[in-house]
């Protein structure tokens, strides 16, 4: 009886293992300028590396100056594989620190949302 329960249990576990990727959501990976990064030099684009494909027309960011102004930015684009989005940034960022609020739908329907920091130095 233990053989079978434990065949059992070892069929679930490669069932859950084989399904995990339709329970994802798309998280940011990475950005550029970086999670808690400081800059020499103002960026005039955002590039967030998310986990998953987006739906651009879904997915965005606010970002927001240190004196708590929105930052004007152009028209943002998927990049390598709909998982970078790359927002331009409208004119030059002055020295202080940025918080970028992005909000994304990934490909298969799931929405996920999130913030970080980034400094440019004076």
């Amino acid at each position: 009886m233990s053989k079978i329960v434990c065949s059992v249990g070892f069929a679930a576990l490669i069932g859950l293992a084989a399904t995990g990727s339709a329970f994802a959501h798309a998280h940011l990976k990475s950005a550029v300028p970086a999670v808690n990064g400081t800059v020499d030099k103002a960026p005039t684009e955002l590039d967030l590396t998310f986990t998953e494909d987006l739906n651009l027309k879904f997915s965005g960011v606010t970002v927001t100056g240190p004196d708590k102004a929105v930052v004007q930015t152009g028209t943002a684009m998927l990049m390598e594989k709909n998982t970078v989005l790359m927002v331009p940034l409208s004119g030059t960022l002055g020295a202080g620190t940025y918080t970028v609020s992005w909000h994304a739908l990934s490909g298969d329907g799931h929405k996920t949302n999130g913030s970080y920091k980034f400094t440019v130095k004076p």
